[in-house]
């Protein structure tokens, strides 16, 4: 199964996307990608020593494709570069027996770069491998404009799960999210609605989600520990009287339930 987790900046999808990793990863491998700008999957997974994104290797990039990241308008490089060994051998494992490994893609700097360029082509190349060839679970903590996605990798993905949280920006979002996922091919879209503080704001978000025609597979509530999982730096799993941390494993099962078996 590939899971895509996407929403607004802040909503909570690392969070959920992390913990979801780890919990599944008990029954299946998992590999985990940071396919977000703002790299901090793996920090919400208790890894805090620093982790190279691909997007910054430079010398890997250009071994791969021929060209230097950041080359000028024009030179040619691989448009399929030879990537199969690369998300095994650059992996970081959570835990000692490698059934969860974390995959850090960084991004690439608009200015200069474009968006047609060696560190492009090659992230969407270890993208489009891991989803479409890997038989592991990949679970893909993405941006809300899941820019890392082209149409035939996004194809292959099974679900996608919009994060919202009580608010209209974060429905506006979800909106928009629903809308470019549906162009790019990607037939399964669902929502997990976070920080609830009251019935009240969990039927609002169901509402307004119902009207975007997209099903709610779980809500989390606001949970202090939450806060407290961020301020030890470490993994929420760790707090396993977390009514959040509960909520999340009700929605792994109702993940796995909500996508017909091959």
């Amino acid at each position: 199964m590939k899971i895509a987790i996407t929403g607004k900046g802040g909503v909570g999808k690392t969070t959920l996307a992390g913990t979801l990793a780890v919990i599944l990863s008990q029954e299946y491998r998992v590999y985990a990608i940071d396919a977000d700008p703002d790299m901090n999957l793996a920090g919400s997974l208790g890894i805090h020593h620093s982790i190279t994104p691909i997007a910054k290797m430079r010398d890997l990039i250009k071994d791969r494709t021929g060209a230097e990241p950041g080359s000028s308008f024009g030179e040619v490089f691989k448009m399929n570069p030879t990537i199969s060994d690369l998300p095994e051998s650059l992996s970081t494992n959570y835990d000692p027996e490698g059934r969860l490994k974390i995959l850090v893609m960084g991004t690439v700097d608009k200015g200069g770069d474009g968006c047609v360029c060696p560190a492009s082509v090659m992230l969407k190349a270890i993208l489009r491998n891991l989803i479409i060839k890997k038989d592991e679970m990949v679970i893909l903590d993405m941006e809300a404009g899941i820019e890392h996605l082209g149409r035939r990798t996004a194809e292959a993905v099974d679900v996608m799960i919009i994060v919202t949280e009580p608010g209209l920006k974060s429905l506006e979002t979800a909106s928009r999210i629903k809308k470019l996922a549906t162009d790019i091919g990607i037939k399964k879209v669902v929502a997990v609605i976070n920080k609830v503080s009251s019935d009240e704001e969990e039927d609002f978000v169901a509402g307004k989600l119902k009207e975007l025609k997209v099903d709610v597979i779980g809500s989390i509530p606001r949970d202090d520990a939450v806060v407290r999982a961020d301020m030890d730096g470490l993994p929420l799993v760790d707090y396993p009287e977390s009514t959040a941390f509960q909520s999340i494993e009700e929605i792994a099962e109702n993940i796995l339930n909500c996508i017909p078996s091959n």
